[in-house]
């Protein structure tokens, strides 16, 4: 894998890459008209599809090539349900496939199926390692995990938490299907395994599913209690679960929990101080680099690679880690969220505290 240098960027940076690798796409442009491109996701556990890629890919393509169809598919985590889009979309005529893979091991065949017929395949966000795509987009996901991890480790040893015998993190990993959960995984066990912070329990998430995640948490609390010093969850969502099994075990302060997306109701969790950091992806930006490499397959041309990862040609992302420090600036300045979005309710008193409103 190549890797991004890992760096606290933000919207603009990622525009400007974008634009950067843009201006061949534009000029081939006009070779592409009436085609049809499939954009098939994975889950609904995580409302970035509906809200953030989906809107970016159609935007970018309505862009690119106005004559254009757009087929919109979302597998709600069920493999035959995706192997069932993803012929749909063939039958259609699509000639580029965007995959974001419910099961990273099972789409290979399903790569391998739309190759034989000569359609390209883009792997989205997910990785497929056993089968050559013909690009991949994605944040990079493994310096993603270390950064979580990193950002948690640090704030522990700045609020002079020390690890005595028997205490320690717990790690929520995201689904055991998904291969980015695997690279996330990965990098968290970088920013923790010589941290000085003994990882306690780790656990891998079916679906990325925050009420399993929230389950299996209440147990560790059960077995732990206070030797729990934070915890490294993989996503918001899983985030989310371990923050609701906390609270439901009374347990006040609760300790440092990480995240990953940048949801409402994550940064909301972090206004609140409920929960330490997220990770901001404008998933609208990455969506619309797809849009850009579709174009380009349907061109015929071949789209620039700035890294390779499972031996396919990648263009891969690096987003900015939020905490409170950082939110207003990284998301409220930058125009991702609004103080109108996230400062309700009880979450206006944060709002105030954080300079987001006055």
């Amino acid at each position: 894998m190549t890797k991004s240098s890992w760096k606290f960027t933000g919207l603009a940076a990622l525009t400007l890459s974008l634009l950067a690798g843009t201006g061949s796409v534009m000029a081939q442009n006009a070779k592409v008209s009436n085609a049809t491109v499939a954009f098939l996701m994975p889950d609904q556990a995580s409302t970035r599809y509906e809200e953030h890629d989906y809107p970016g890919f159609k935007a970018e393509m309505e862009k690119l090539c106005p004559t254009c169809k757009v087929i919109y598919q979302n597998a709600d985590a069920n493999v035959s349900r995706q192997q069932q889009q993803f012929n749909s979309a063939i039958s259609q005529g699509a000639k580029v496939i965007v995959l974001d893979p419910v099961d990273s091991t099972a789409a290979a065949s399903l790569v391998k199926q739309a190759q034989s017929q000569g359609i390209k395949v883009i792997a989205y966000d997910r990785p497929v390692p056993d089968a050559k795509a013909d690009f991949y987009v994605s944040f990079d996901n493994q310096a993603i995990g270390k950064s979580i991890a990193d950002s948690l480790v640090q704030h522990l040893k700045k609020s002079n938490v020390t690890a005595a015998s028997g205490t320690g993190v717990l790690q929520i990993n995201g689904s055991p299907t998904d291969a980015a959960a695997g690279l996330i995984k990965r990098g968290i066990h970088e920013g923790l395994d010589n941290s000085g912070y003994p990882i306690l329990a780790e656990y891998d998430t079916p679906d990325w599913a925050p009420p399993k995640a929230q389950q299996w948490a209440s147990g560790q609390i059960t077995r732990f209690g206070k030797n729990i010093l934070g915890v490294v969850a993989a996503n918001d969502g899983t985030a989310g679960g371990a923050i609701a099994a906390f609270k439901a075990a009374g347990v006040n302060p609760v300790p440092p929990v990480t995240g990953n997306d940048a949801t409402i109701a994550a940064l909301q969790l972090v206004i609140a101080g409920d929960q330490y950091n997220t990770i901001s992806k404008p998933s609208e930006i990455v969506a619309a680099a797809a849009a850009n490499v579709a174009v380009q397959l349907l061109a015929g041309e071949t789209p620039k690679a700035e890294a390779t990862l499972f031996n396919t040609p990648s263009k891969l992302f690096v987003p900015a880690v939020i905490t409170a420090e950082n939110l207003k600036a990284e998301i409220i300045d930058k125009k991702i969220n609004t103080a109108e979005q996230l400062c309700t309710g009880r979450y206006a008193e944060g709002c105030k505290k954080l300079g987001i409103t006055n």
